[in-house]
């Protein structure tokens, strides 16, 4: 053999063995990557192959598969009530993916989750019967909050505050997501995507705002649990009006003859001073309002329920003037509806917060448990006495405060209102927050609702959180206790 022979054998050779390598490398190692690339056209065709699990709401499934006409693609998806339950479900679409609990779930609604195989079907790969997922939501509630909510830009959330079970989850302008789940939907996709309104934003939970005076309950807690001051009934040092330190900036109060003028904690939230709030801050100093914002749930990125809910943020690196400003939900404090449901579920609970959830089980297709989520999980927030002092002030905003809208004939409730600034130098409409609780004695039953109006048409001047927000909690609320 000559030598030329020999080197391009030598050379083929190589080649033959690169290649065996890489085939042994992609089969060994890399097919699972491959096969679970969101890419592979295959994992489409396999998950819509059948009909999907179920969403379930109150033992109803609030989604469903349809037979398509054509294409490889054998099944859509279908949404009862889409709208109404968008913010719950999300959506499952043959071109754009899933969101929500459709995304979370995905594997158990298609049928490939491990959980559903038993080791005979895990050795042959045999395609199991998909599951359905069990939601906590109330559709009475759920109702009542979007048809409050109507024509509104917003938002709300309620919560079993013993179970921390979410019962609703409210999120306007919504829109239908049956309208996206096939592979013609490319228009009405363009048109929900590039709508002003963005009614695919989970406002509920995925949307943080400025909370304005929702959050002097925060404050307001920091305060009793440091000890500088002894009760919601001992007078505040808190100056009316008062000047942001280091500035000559003057902080005055929404109406000129409030009693704000060291005005105790439960007078301050019954007129909603922002004097005292924005003074007892800087009293404290933004490390410990940071410390009870965080124990309440601020600043968590990770807070799943079990959909990803946006962190509601308190500041850090804040001066004086801008401490004061936090004090009253103002400065770059954000907060989601979720979050001041949370604050409000807390008090009323005796201080604890129970982990929101808005699942209660994942279930096979025959209905056995594959996973399960505790209801009742607390932590330790307030103290009881903190969350007791609290309630009664929050009781003192509805029945004779800023919050009559929300009363109920025959409950305890218990709101604070909020009117936030956005915009540059305040020019937008402000956001009209409220956020509260109402217990039965009668039955036991107990809710924790928070909603904001982003935009309710209403002019400037007609935008409060009684008069706005305060009545779409008093019907979720009520819809909670019947």
């Amino acid at each position: 053999m000559n030598k030329t022979i020999r080197h391009t054998a030598v050379i083929c050779l190589g080649m033959v063995l690169a290649l065996m390598v890489r085939a042994t490398w992609v089969q060994a190692y890399e097919a699972k990557a491959l096969a679970d690339d969101t890419y592979n056209r295959r994992n489409v065709i396999a998950r819509y192959a059948r009909p999907q699990g179920d969403i379930v709401v109150a033992g109803a499934p609030v989604t469903g598969s349809r037979k398509t006409d054509s294409g490889d693609l054998a099944y859509e998806r279908t949404y009862t009530d889409g709208a109404l339950y968008a913010p719950v479900t999300g959506f499952s679409s043959q071109v754009y993916g899933s969101t929500q609990l459709e995304g979370v779930y995905q594997d158990v609604l298609d049928g490939t989750d491990t959980l559903l195989k038993n080791p005979l079907d895990a050795l042959t790969g045999r395609q199991t019967e998909p599951g359905d997922v069990l939601t906590t939501i109330d559709p009475s509630v759920q109702r009542a909050g979007y048809a409050a909510l109507g024509g509104k830009k917003g938002a709300a959330v309620a919560i079993d505050p013993k179970t921390g079970r979410v019962l609703a989850v409210v999120s306007t302008p919504s829109y239908d997501p049956t309208k996206i789940s096939g592979t013609a939907d490319g228009t009405a996709w363009k048109q929900l995507t590039g709508d002003a309104d963005k009614p695919m934003v989970n406002r509920a939970l995925r949307q943080p705002l400025p909370p304005g005076s929702t959050f002097k309950l925060v404050v307001a807690a920091a305060a009793l649990e440091d000890g500088l001051y002894g009760s919601v009934d001992e007078r505040t040092a808190s100056p009316d009006p008062y000047t942001l330190p280091h500035t000559a900036t003057v902080l005055t109060n929404e109406s000129a003859s409030a009693p704000c003028e060291n005005a105790t904690i439960r007078t301050a939230l019954r007129y909603s001073c922002n004097t005292v709030f924005a003074k007892m801050a800087v009293q404290l100093g933004q490390s410990k309002v940071r410390a009870m914002a965080e124990k309440f749930g601020f600043d968590d990125s990770e807070q799943d329920m079990p959909v990803r809910a946006s962190a509601s943020v308190y500041p850090s690196g804040m001066d004086d003037a801008q401490t004061a400003l936090s004090g009253i939900g103002q400065f770059d404090v954000t907060a989601t509806p979720l979050q001041m449901a949370m604050v409000s579920a807390a008090l009323a609970n005796d201080g604890l917060l129970a982990a929101p959830h808005m699942v209660s089980e994942v279930v096979d297709g025959h209905g056995g448990t594959l996973r399960s989520y505790q209801d009742g999980d607390t932590t330790r927030i307030v103290s009881s006495a903190t969350a007791a002092q609290l309630r009664g002030a929050m009781v003192t905003v509805v029945e004779d405060g800023t919050g009559t809208n929300a009363k109920i004939a025959g409950a305890e409730v218990g709101g604070k209102t909020g009117t936030a600034q956005h915009g540059v130098a305040n020019d937008g409409t402000p956001y009209a927050w409220f956020t509260s609780y109402a217990k039965d004695a009668s039955s036991g039953a107990e809710v924790a609702v928070a909603v904001v109006v982003e935009d309710s048409g209403a002019a400037r001047s007609e935008v409060s959180g009684n008069g706005l927000a305060a009545p779409i909690a008093q019907k979720m609320m009520a819809a909670a206790l019947t």
